[in-house]
């Protein structure tokens, strides 16, 4: 219908709102996109925001996650179209239409959304925790969490603990999340992958920045 699709436009426009950059201009008068690794999200705004800007970052990009899920159930719409428009404001987070279809990794709103869609997900936060401690390595704390969480999901529907809506959306995000880290992958494979507290170099391709 009409109202699920605006829905679900809606929810991409709502994810695709880049706080990385909005705060990093507002507060620092800093591009992200010309520092770090170039993402807009939590990390590389940990790296170069500071970590006060990166909490705001953070709950700003979770809170994406969560306002589709929320807001759809509150409209009481049908399950699918709550599922599929957290899956698009996720991949709105990603692909920013206001900043050229560039943007975050989509784990903190790709987080927001699974964990108010499935709440024992967030059983997984302490785990990623224990892999950054270990291994510095937030890439890799962000990979093993998506792949588990597909795992559970696809695990408690089959029990019937969960609906199927759930846990198609789940390993969809779970897939942006593991495409938007395609180049960290690579880098994992070959050993040169920057552990977290290394000093963070620009990007490869600055951005163009607007005025």
């Amino acid at each position: 219908t009409l109202a699920a699709m605006g829905f679900i436009a809606g929810a991409y426009l709502l994810g695709a709102i880049p706080w990385g950059i909005v705060l990093g201009r507002w507060i620092k008068g800093v591009d992200l996109r010309a520092h770090g690794s170039g993402a807009t999200g939590t990390t590389n705004a940990l790296r170069v925001l500071g970590w006060q800007v990166s909490v705001a970052v953070f709950l700003l990009d979770f809170a994406k996650g969560i306002v589709p899920v929320l807001f759809g159930r509150y409209l009481d719409l049908n399950p699918w179209v709550v599922a599929i428009a957290t899956v698009v404001a996720v991949a709105g987070h990603c692909w920013s239409p206001y900043i050229g279809f560039k943007g975050g990794k989509g784990m903190a709103t790709g987080g927001g959304g699974s964990i108010t869609l499935f709440p024992w997900i967030a059983l997984l936060f302490p785990v990623m925790a224990i892999i950054i401690g270990l291994t510095r390595l937030v890439s890799l704390a962000s990979l093993l969490a998506a792949l588990i969480a597909t795992a559970a999901i696809l695990l408690s529907a089959s029990m019937g603990w969960v609906g199927w809506s759930t846990a198609v959306a789940v390993p969809l995000m779970a897939v942006i999340v593991v495409i938007k880290h395609t180049g960290n992958i690579q880098r994992l494979i070959k050993g040169t992958e920057r552990r977290f507290g290394e000093p963070s170099v620009p990007p490869t391709t600055p951005p163009t920045i607007a005025a």
